[in-house]
């Protein structure tokens, strides 16, 4: 006979709404973590959910605490992703009035420009990137 679970489900929702929400769901991880939170709902163990949808122990029990302190908000994943820009706000500022000098520059005298302004060094696809953002935030 197993030992009851340390920490309980709080169940925010029925399961009938659960097994709604999960088949209306779009993000793919979000889903896994419902699930997870279905297999709960059922009486399996947080190690037993756990290996129903392929994570660790812990994690299975950091998804069952946000869900327990925040319901499905908690479940939503919630990183930024990529490293900080190594401009700040203020010098993309003044990078984007420097470029207003002239029209046309190339992405090479961009990365060159940013390097002898800014002493950041920048690959010419990241370069591209910042161009893009800078023209798409007028």
């Amino acid at each position: 006979m197993s030992k009851p679970e340390q920490i309980p489900i709080t169940r925010h929702l029925s399961y009938d709404k659960l097994v709604q929400m999960i088949k209306a769901e779009k993000n793919c991880r979000v889903v896994q973590r419902l699930i997870f939170i279905k297999a709960r709902y059922e009486g399996k163990s947080v190690k037993e959910a756990s290996n129903i949808v392929g994570i660790s122990r812990s994690n299975g029990n950091l998804w069952q605490q946000r869900w327990n302190s925040q319901g499905y908000e908690g479940l939503i994943p919630k990183f930024r992703g990529g490293s900080p820009s190594k401009l700040s706000d203020f010098q993309k500022k003044q990078l984007k009035e420097m470029l207003k000098e002239r029209d046309n520059w190339l992405a090479r005298e961009v990365q060159d420009l940013i390097l002898q302004e800014f002493s950041v060094e920048y690959s010419l696809k990241q370069v591209w990137v910042i161009l893009q953002n800078l023209k798409n935030n007028k």
